[in-house]
This record gives structure tokens, sequence and C-alpha cells, in this order.
């Protein structure tokens, strides 16, 4: 309750209540955060999860996993194990450092319990993110990288693109996303397509030095688009996939946020709750033997619950994140890990999807 009384509402004010300033303004408490290990170690202890997996062959601690976009380029990663997560996304970085799209850019919707992004894959590129975590040596917890294609790129060069991010980051990542559904970067989600995803995903196959690559889909991909897209994972034997990104539909903001419903980008948090776990089980469905990183609107350890059942192997969390802190990590963790028996027996052990 502390954090939703008292610090998140003044998070919320910093900057004027400018989103992107208090994003900035975390991620740098958090770096300091980072070098003071007596606070990690103590936070670990308190916030520590007991509910290890083994998925695509990496152990991780607990299922509950920060997704990319919110510690794009690493400048915080000794501190996300303290805070709960048992393994940390970092990115979307691209070949190419870039600023991003022009701010305004990030705008919480308080009532929808979301957030509208047109980001653009602001980073300092994958080799400042190599040197970075070069420097860095481990995090205590299983990294995944996120790659996308630079701006400048053009689509028909993406591939050679997301190459030189692989070849750049391989050997520091436990598992590689590649990112081709945000809204926010022209021409990314036509990555999608068969024809294209199938030449990207086997020029980075053959880059991966055996490290496992999950491909992050959009939410807004209708069943045969979907269909596709498994395909072309089960042929060249993809590790998994992350569903879901953001949206571009609206559905679900309530009234009292409709004035930003017009704002450009994708939208995240509770409003896509229902069909990021309808695609999560849909991709179960179709595809059992594929793990699935289930991210898109998990706000409290019930929606946590009924990802699990809808067949995600992992969680992970962003905009749940921002409005429920740390707190949120620790209450789905115990959750989930008092439901560990259950799940093993592979009995659903809360309410069933819907």
């Amino acid at each position: 309750m502390i954090y939703q009384r008292v610090v998140r509402p003044a998070l919320f004010r910093i900057g004027g209540g400018d989103a992107e300033a208090a994003h900035h303004t975390t991620m740098g408490a958090l770096s300091r955060l980072g070098r003071v290990s007596p606070a990690l170690t103590a936070l670990r202890r308190w916030n520590g999860a007991d509910d290890p997996t083994t998925v695509f062959g990496v152990d991780f601690p607990s299922r509950v996993g920060l997704a990319a976009g919110m510690d794009k380029d690493g400048v915080a990663l000794k501190a996300w194990p303290a805070l709960g997560f048992g393994f940390v996304e970092v990115g979307t970085v691209t070949r190419h450092a870039q600023p991003g799209n022009p701010r305004p850019r990030l705008f919480r919707l308080r009532d929808s319990g979301a957030i509208i992004n047109r980001m653009g894959f602001n980073n300092e590129g994958a080799d400042a993110l190599a040197t970075r975590l070069a420097a860095l040596g481990p995090v205590g917890v299983p990294l995944g990288i996120s790659i996308g294609k630079s701006k400048v790129t053009p689509v028909e060069q993406a591939v050679g693109d997301y190459v030189h991010s692989m070849r750049a980051l391989r050997r520091f990542a436990d598992y590689v996303a590649i990112n081709v559904s945000s809204p926010n970067t022209p021409g990314l989600r036509g990555l999608q397509d068969r024809a294209m995803l199938d030449e990207l995903v086997a020029a980075l196959q053959a880059e991966s030095d055996e490290t496992p690559l999950l491909v992050k889909i959009a939410p807004d991909l209708t069943d045969d688009a979907l269909a596709e897209v498994l395909q072309v994972c089960t042929d060249h034997g993809v590790a998994g996939l992350i569903a879901t990104n953001t949206t571009l539909s609206r559905d679900g903001i309530s009234a009292r946020d409709a004035h930003l419903a017009a704002e450009a980008g994708g939208l995240s948090g509770r409003p896509l709750t229902a069909r990021a776990r309808d695609v999560v089980a849909f991709i179960h469905r179709e595809a059992p033997d594929l793990p699935v990183i289930g991210v898109g609107g998990i706000s409290s350890p019930d929606d946590a619950t009924r990802m699990l059942d809808a067949g995600a192997s992992l969680l992970q969390l962003y905009t749940g994140f921002i409005f429920g802190g740390p707190p949120l990590v620790r209450s789905i963790n115990r959750e989930i890990g008092r439901a560990r028996p259950a799940r093993r027996r592979g009995r659903a052990h809360l309410s069933p999807p819907s």
C-alpha cells in the first residue's frame, strides 16, 4: 500500500506529470541502487522468489521477468533481481544508436491501468550495450536481449541490421528476442509476414551460436497470420515466442482516458489482458511444445495465474509494474509459488482462462 499511496503518486508528479521524466528519474535511482550491495542483499532477501523452472534450456529462479522497454540500455541491471524479478529483458536495441520519436511519446492512462507509447526504439545502440554488459559482469538472473531494426535501415536491409546486433550481443544473452512487432518503427511489423520472417529467422539462427532465439509477436495478428508465424518458428527450431507486444487497438480505454485514445503508438496494460491471454492460448493449443513468455496486461496475481493456465511458461511485466511497483512482483511470485505443486500436476491452479 505504501507504493500505491506514497511512492507512485510522487513518481507520477515528477516533471509536472511527464511520464518519460518520471521514467528517467526512476532508472537513475535504480542505477544508483545497483551500486549499493547491502541494500541489494536486503531487498533480494525480502523480495526473493522460490519458483525455479527450466525453459528452453535456461534455469530461471522464478517465472516473473521484466519485459523489454523498461531498461532499454541495461543501466539498472543489478537492481532488478533485488526487486523480485527472476529474469530481465533489456532493449529493444538496434544496430545504430537512435533518439527515437519526438516527445511527448509516453502517456499514462491512469483510469484504464494502461500506457500508450510511441518511443521508437530510443537506445544507445547494440555496440554500446555490449560494452556496458562486458564491464558489468553477471547479472545474477537470466538476461534476455531484445533486438530490432534501426529506423534508418530500409526494410529490405533489415536482416543485416539484426545480424549485426546478434553478433555484438549473443555472448551476453541467455536468450535473444527478435522484435518484429513494435508499431512504432515504420515497416517493422511487415517482418512478421511469412517470407520475410523466414529469411530473418534463418539468418539469425545461423548466427546464434546456440543462443536460444525467441520471436516477439503483435497481439493484432489474425489466427491465420499467427499460424504462419508458428510454422516459420517450428520450421527453424525457434526456442519460443513472446506474446504479446503492444496493440494498435483502443478497446478497453475508459471514458476518463478517452482524450488520450487518439495518441499514436502502442497500447499496453489492462486493456490488453484478455487478448494477450487469448494469443498465448492459441499458441499453446496449436504448438504445445513451443514455450511462450506471456506478457500483456498482467496487473494482479490472478492475471498471472490465468496467463500460466493459458499455456505460458514464463511471465513478463511492464505496465503492471509501473502501476503496481515491486509489491506486484512480490505478490505474483508468492501466489504462483504457492500454486507450484498443482501446476506440476498439470492442473489449473486457479481460474481457467476465459
